[in-house]
């Protein structure tokens, strides 16, 4: 069994969590390859702004014996939320608004298999825990779905708007802008 080195993500890591950010959901079906590009570029500059703002914090796996080869990788996009009640088993206060999304966890194809998920996950879990975000979420693809329970992580009752916001027609623009 192969030892893996676990390092802090940098804006210079950008183009690589951005192409394992495409391959996730090509892996899932859910990018078609037209569009693969687009999304890389994208996520790139996303996260060369991101990244130095701690908008965006990221883990990435080596061998140990090749720190420079990059095998896997996690990361977390925080978000501030409202107030909100917390209660959970042991804990039943009110949360101050902080919340991260886990991202990108993806790990290359001939080193999966081998813990290196659930080695990112801890990191993201003793982070988390570290640096008082009051709620952890992701979307699980169905293969992650067995660790993130494992984890901890249980479904909720998220929904998502699955028509396009796009094709949505306005009655008078003006109404709909805020004071």
């Amino acid at each position: 069994m192969s030892s893996f080195e676990v390092r802090w993500a940098t804006p210079a890591d950008a183009e690589v969590i951005a192409r394992h950010r495409a391959e996730m959901f090509s892996d899932m079906g859910q990018l078609p390859q037209p569009l693969y590009t687009d999304l890389v570029q994208r996520a790139v500059s996303y996260l060369r702004e991101a990244m130095p703002r701690a908008e965006y914090i990221g883990w990435l796996a080596s061998p140990d014996d090749r720190p420079d080869v990059v095998i896997a990788g996690a990361g977390v996009q925080l978000r501030r939320i409202l107030p909100r009640p917390m209660t959970r088993v042991g804990e039943n206060r009110v949360a101050h608004g902080n919340e991260a999304i886990v991202l990108n966890v993806f790990t290359e194809k001939p080193w999966r298999r081998q813990g290196l998920a659930a080695l990112l996950m801890r990191h993201v879990l003793e982070w988390a825990a570290s640096a008082d975000i009051d709620t952890l979420v992701l979307h699980a693809s169905d293969d992650g779905r067995v660790l993130y329970e494992q984890l901890g992580f249980v479904q909720t009752n998220e929904m998502r708007y699955a028509r396009s916001l796009r094709q949505l027609r306005l009655r008078n623009p003006k109404e709909l802008q805020p004071p």
